[in-house]
């Protein structure tokens, strides 16, 4: 009876620590200089879902991403823990422009991964993303964030 107990409990412990938030789903365009390119993304906003992020997905669609707003520009660090696809972290401005990417990301890898000043938002993009399509630092992200 105690070892019962014992696994409900344990059951209901783990399935609390990995209920996953819901995002709502917008579109994003990248316009670079060959090309203007729409995503459909899901955004974070709240900090349980900037701690959730992608992390548990086992695959991303090709146009897919995530749009991780912050209230004010700021330092950004990530890393990859629990998250099982490698990823192209684009680090984004207030102006809308990109900062820096982090290409590839290692999928469970604890290093930290940051932005190269202040930043209001960063989009994650299926690993590989960036180089396949051109998108460079300086493109422009064209959000409803970015028009205020």
């Amino acid at each position: 009876m105690i070892r019962v107990i014992a696994a409900v409990l344990t059951f209901l412990v783990t399935a609390q620590a990995v209920a996953l938030e819901r995002f709502d789903k917008s579109e994003l365009t990248i316009v670079t200089k060959q090309s203007r390119l729409i995503f459909n993304i899901e955004v974070a906003k709240t900090p349980a879902q900037h701690a959730q992020g992608l992390m548990y997905r086992r695959a991303m669609a090709p146009d897919a991403g995530m749009l991780f707003i912050h209230n004010r520009p700021r330092p950004a660090s990530f890393w990859m823990k629990n998250t099982f696809i490698p990823l192209d972290i684009l680090f984004i401005g207030k102006d809308g422009r990109i900062v820096n990417i982090q290409q590839r990301t290692v999928p469970r890898s604890l290093a930290p991964i940051r932005s190269k000043g202040d930043v209001i938002a960063i989009l994650e993009l299926n690993g590989g993303t960036a180089s396949r399509l051109g998108i460079k630092a300086g493109d422009e992200v064209r959000h409803e964030i970015f028009e205020k």
